[in-house]
């Protein structure tokens, strides 16, 4: 068994592995040098200095997993069941694709110092030092990693302006209406949210947008989104999607024998949603890999289908999101959006499909059950914040 990328995709592919009985050899390979790691806590703990690293709590050896650390997989070869890597070719019986997303780069700024992404381990350490000496920065993208990052820079005394080619935060994650609110959150915080603004190019000690205006910055953090890492697959014949993800089926299987993909690289099909979901969230390379170790097993599980889930912690408040509202007819409020806590439900023929819950924990919890039951609900008392989400099934 071999499992190419050593994130909590695959690292929970070889301990399901080995909870499920598996007895053969494991080796998990990770193009990164460091102890396999969690990923949230780089925007959080690790970066504020609070923390020196994230790594999983997991005894490799007593598992009998072999790590090969710092090693990149550059090549597959399905019909000869063989990997590429600079130390020769590395065959296996069984691969599962776990190898994760990558950042998009901003054009233009790659080698202009100062300039930071943050995705890995090394991206956290080299971000330390600025928000330590309270630079002056600038986040490129208001997304749920450009937020994070502006929290934790002002929690440090940083200044922060952060930059949105669209009219608000979260743009393609949520309707507008809904991501609205959150703008002001920026500026009680005391960043400074800049919306419509394009970045023209990147220099050293600024940012330039495109109406002319220069922003100061002693550092640039880019967050403009993530894609599967899966450019090494190239040439192998395993399918990809419009969007680079691995092609997999509801059990998880590529299109190549013997071949499975899990986590933030691979897309699979949704009855639930009746489309093909691409989740980028913890939560689903920690389910996926269940999923995996079960076929490669010989089991026979349900297909995996289930209630995509994230939280984000930004400026003082616990954001938390469960299924999927793209199909939606309805939208329903519950609470104030300016006050501390609320809640937005999505509808479908009456049934919850999707909930963002902002300090609302107990609605995301109940809702995303409701979500799983397909329950219909009584729209009045999903709307009335009094009126426990449970409550109002029909």
């Amino acid at each position: 068994m071999v499992i190419v990328g050593a994130g909590m995709a695959g690292v929970q592919t070889a301990v399901a592995l080995r909870e499920q009985g598996f007895t053969g050899s494991i080796t998990l390979i990770g193009a990164e040098p460091h102890q396999p790691y969690d990923r949230p806590p780089l925007s959080k703990a690790v970066l504020l200095g609070k923390a020196e690293g994230s790594a999983f709590d997991v005894d490799f050896e007593a598992l009998g997993v072999e790590l090969r650390l710092g090693e990149e997989i550059t090549g597959l070869r399905p019909a000869d069941h063989e990997l590429d890597a600079a130390r020769g070719p590395i065959g296996y019986d069984t691969l599962v694709v776990a190898t994760g997303a990558e950042p998009v780069r901003l054009p233009g700024a790659e080698g202009v110092p100062g300039v930071h992404l943050l995705r890995t381990l090394d991206d956290a350490e080299r971000l330390r030092p600025v928000l330590a000496e309270q630079h002056t920065v600038v986040v490129v993208g208001a997304g749920w990693i450009g937020a994070e990052f502006a929290t934790a820079a002002r929690d440090a005394g940083c200044a922060v302006t952060v930059v949105e080619a669209a009219d608000g935060p979260l743009a393609g994650a949520l309707p507008a209406e809904v991501a609205a609110p959150m703008a002001q959150w920026y500026a009680d915080a005391g960043a400074e949210l800049r919306t419509h603004a394009r970045v023209q190019r990147v220099e050293p000690g600024a940012v330039v947008l495109d109406d002319g205006s220069r922003l100061p910055a002693d550092a640039v953090v880019v967050g403009i989104g993530a894609r599967p890492a899966t450019g090494w697959l190239a040439g192998s014949g395993i399918a990809t999607g419009p969007d680079g993800a691995v092609v997999a089926d509801a059990s998880l299987r590529t299109s190549a024998p013997d071949v499975y993909a899990v986590g933030d690289c691979a897309s699979f099909p949704s009855a639930r949603y009746g489309r093909r979901l691409l989740v980028h969230h913890w939560d689903n390379a920690l389910q996926g890999p269940r999923t995996v170790a079960a076929h490669i097993l010989g089991a026979e599980p349900a297909p995996y289908d289930p209630v995509p889930y994230f939280w984000s912690e930004q400026f003082g408040r616990f954001v938390q999101y469960a299924g999927d509202h793209g199909d939606a007819d309805a939208t329903l409020w519950r609470g104030d959006p300016q006050s501390p806590a609320w809640s937005v439900c999505w509808l479908r023929e009456g049934a919850l499909v999707g909930l963002l819950a902002v300090g609302r924990p107990r609605d995301l919890a109940q809702g995303r059950k409701l979500i799983e039951s397909g329950a219909a609900l009584d729209p009045e008392r999903v709307a009335d914040p009094a009126v426990p989400l449970k409550s109002a099934k029909v």
